[in-house]
């Protein structure tokens, strides 16, 4: 499958409607979390790696004594949980002050112990990797997108500073997951999303497989148990004749790497994809089981690059390689660094499999990222690797700098720690990695922020592209620039880039270069917001109404404001709808210049019932539920007695009913009413899909709406008694044209038979 048509990022997986059903929430295994301080020091004494065993002894017996008396959820004693993470930490090869700062990791936070405790008995090293997992874990009191934003600054800031932070977080979140079980329902949705949107993402950056995998398999059981029920049923069905397939195809390149000479005999595994990334190609790309052609894989493991191609060669002599399905990641790493040879070949069984040929260090790098830097001990030489491999660290919180929207950071992560990626080349032959959508505007800054700024065209494989273009893995990409010594980027290209690294750039030339034409820009996008949204305030007033404003974006004044505002800095999408609520509660319909709130429609005059309109501000309005009218419906008003006019669609059920009975006296209570031409509010709807049965509906049409941006209130989803599946949901909309719109997006869903609005 080619990069860029590879699934969605973590963040678009929905939450399931409802809790872990019990009956598979009773499945999911209990970890063997039973850790001592024997198994510790076992791993310790059988590891060729030099530890200071006594410090580590040390550290668990000031733990143990620290945390006495508490327990966790599962009941158990709350030191099995250091103890387990330092254990992954051993498995990982970390070194002697992680270890230790893993068994004291949440003593400062849970206990009456100190930082300066720590410092006094165990070094300042230890104290500090302490204090920073310690501050990951607390969060101020911010509404849900900010706390979201404060806590990946944070862990992005912690990553800066010592990446060892990270790597203990890793392993504690690891540990948290593995019993997720025996917390609260609602606990469990939010920590498995948010381990498959934050935590999941950065151990792939930084390249630690294993965990990586787990945080994935165990956040997907939780977020939708029943495609993961699903999906492990077939695995376990087939075991058997998984386990023997892979054994049937090692031995056949075992007997034929015997005819050939190596330095090293090569080493050679069988691997089954984990179920999450199965799911990813399954019911994400709407793919047959049958055609994930990886899911059986073979690793051979040599003792050069020279012999992984030797290898190569070797496999397609045995094996039909299958057209474009070959991957060199050794002359074109990953962003973590990940490097190996794919290819996807043919048995005589006719069963595809996928085979990674790829040197030893190559190996430590894939399984361990960079871990490996004290696994191995990599001297001068790692030190220059580490730098390289959390370049992309600096390249985030540079970005999130530039911006002065505190809840800019979310879409940053969301974005740039998204684990698909495209490798474009330059015409020299450099290779660049990108994420997935780059246009060559981000290729562009990529290479040079003056070649981005400079930048007025492109060439891809020899064509010219518009700026707008997404580059695909393997392309050619040539950028035409400027001679002109003042040309700079251009607004519109914020809306165009992909990346954050870009974006950043091209904000800190127009907040650099363009600050007088940033006031005037950013002054009229507000004006032309709060005139669009009725809020009605003299230019005098605005500092005061903007002060929480100016603190939350760090402006000191109303022309810094402006500024942010005019280079992109702040977003007006983000902050208008709270600067709308906190204009209505100031000022209500106390304040002449505001209309109602809701003065939406407007009488007709057609001689049987007539409203004057300059008294509909004083009649209450209301929007019957039976038929959840929308802008761009056939409206009619029913004058209630004490409750105004409620408004019906014309083929309303209720409407229609009292045509029907032709009572004159209820007749005369219907009253023609029209939207009016500025109508920009939005409103409730529901509607129904009706669909084949099939894992993986619900989720392909939550993606639909949250593509669309559309607000969910509430969905449901039951089979029906003919097999099909009903899938029910409330939304907020604004109009019948956007309805429409997405209800074709929802017919192009595999299986849908019929998307209609909801009939009382």
């Amino acid at each position: 499958m080619n990069d860029e048509n590879k699934s969605k990022e973590y963040f678009e997986i929905p939450v399931a409607d409802t809790a872990m059903p019990a009956e598979l929430l009773n499945e999911i295994p209990d970890f063997n979390d039973n850790f001592t301080v024997e198994m510790i020091i076992q791993k310790i004494l059988t590891d060729d790696k030099q530890y200071d065993l006594s410090k580590i002894i040390s550290a668990y017996e000031f733990a143990a004594k620290a945390h006495e008396g508490q327990t966790r959820s599962s009941g158990q004693a709350y030191i099995i949980h250091p103890l387990a993470v330092a254990y992954t930490l051993l498995e990982l090869g970390m070194d002697t002050d992680t270890i230790c700062a893993a068994l004291l990791h949440d003593v400062v936070e849970d206990t009456p112990a100190t930082l300066d405790d720590l410092k006094k008995r165990f070094g300042q090293d230890v104290a500090m990797l302490v204090d920073g997992v310690t501050k990951l874990g607390k969060i101020p009191l911010l509404n849900k997108e900010e706390q979201q934003a404060e806590n990946i600054r944070k862990i992005l800031l912690a990553m800066s500073q010592d990446i060892r932070v990270m790597i203990i977080k890793l392993a504690d979140r690891l540990h948290n997951m593995r019993t997720l079980k025996y917390r609260p329902m609602d606990k469990q949705r939010k920590t498995a999303l948010e381990t498959m949107s934050v935590y999941a993402p950065i151990a792939h950056r930084l390249g630690i497989r294993a965990i990586k995998e787990e945080l994935e398999d165990l956040s997907f059981r939780y977020l939708d148990p029943y495609a993961y029920k699903e999906i492990e049923n077939i695995l376990e069905n087939k075991k058997e004749e998984r386990e023997a397939f892979i054994e049937i195809i090692k031995s056949r390149i075992a007997q034929r790497f015997k005819s050939e000479e190596f330095a090293e005999p090569p080493e050679i595994s069988g691997r089954v994809k984990s179920v999450y990334s199965i799911y990813k190609k399954v019911f994400v790309n709407h793919k047959n089981i049958d055609e994930i052609y990886d899911k059986y894989a073979v690793r051979i493991i040599v003792s050069s690059v020279a012999e992984c191609y030797n290898v190569l060669g070797l496999i397609h002599d045995m094996f039909r390689p299958l057209p474009n399905r070959f991957k060199d990641y050794i002359s074109t790493p990953k962003s973590n660094m990940y490097q190996s040879l794919h290819t996807t070949v043919l048995g005589k069984e006719g069963i595809p499999f996928e085979v990674q040929i790829r040197t030893w260090d190559m190996h430590e790098t894939a399984e361990y990222g960079i871990a490996a830097h004290w696994k191995y001990k990599e001297g001068i030489r790692g030190k220059d690797k580490m730098e390289q491999r959390l370049a992309w660290v600096r390249q985030l919180i540079e970005a999130q700098q530039t911006s002065d929207d505190v809840e800019e950071i979310v879409r940053i992560i969301k974005s740039d720690l998204a684990p698909e990626s495209i490798v474009v080349m330059t015409p020299k032959g450099a290779s660049i990695d990108l994420p997935i959508h780059s246009t060559v505007i981000d290729f562009a800054y990529r290479i040079h922020t003056e070649i981005g700024h400079k930048t007025v065209g492109a060439k891809v494989d020899g064509r010219i592209v518009p700026l707008d273009y997404q580059l695909k893995t393997g392309q050619i990409c040539e950028i035409l620039t400027s001679k002109d010594p003042d040309k700079g980027p251009n607004r519109a290209w914020l809306n165009i880039v992909a990346t954050n690294e870009a974006r950043s750039k091209i904000r800190s030339w127009f907040k650099k270069e363009r600050r007088e034409e940033n006031i005037i820009e950013g002054k009229q996008q507000l004006e032309a917001a709060f005139k669009k949204n009725h809020i009605n305030l003299p230019e005098a007033d605005y500092e005061e109404f903007l002060a929480d404003d100016f603190n939350r974006h760090n402006c000191e004044t109303l022309d810094d404001f402006y500024a942010s505002i005019g280079y992109g800095g702040i977003p007006l999408s983000k902050i208008i709808p709270r600067l709308k609520d906190k204009y209505d509660k100031l000022y209500g319909n106390n304040n002449a210049q505001e209309p109602s709130v809701v003065p939406l429609v407007k009488p007709v005059n057609t001689g049987k019932n007539v409203i004057v309109l300059d008294q509909i501000d004083t009649l209450a309005l209301k929007f019957a539920q039976c038929c959840n009218p929308l802008p761009g419906d056939d409206i009619i008003g029913f004058i209630t007695r004490g409750y105004g006019i409620s408004v019906h669609t014309k083929n309303c059920v209720n409407y229609k009913a009292a045509l029907n009975r032709n009572n004159p006296e209820e007749l005369a209570r219907w009253c023609d009413i029209t939207w009016t031409d500025n109508c920009n509010t939005t409103l409730q709807t529901s509607f129904e899909v009706t669909a084949t049965d099939r894992v993986g509906l619900v989720f392909d049409i939550s993606a639909v709406l949250m593509e669309a941006r559309v607000p969910i209130v509430h969905s449901a989803s039951r089979v029906l008694k003919n097999g099909n599946a009903l899938f029910e949901s409330t939304i907020v909309i604004s109009s019948t044209e956007q309805l429409k719109n997405l209800f074709e997006r929802l017919r192009k869903i595999k299986g849908v038979i019929s998307v209609e609005r909801s009939k009382i």
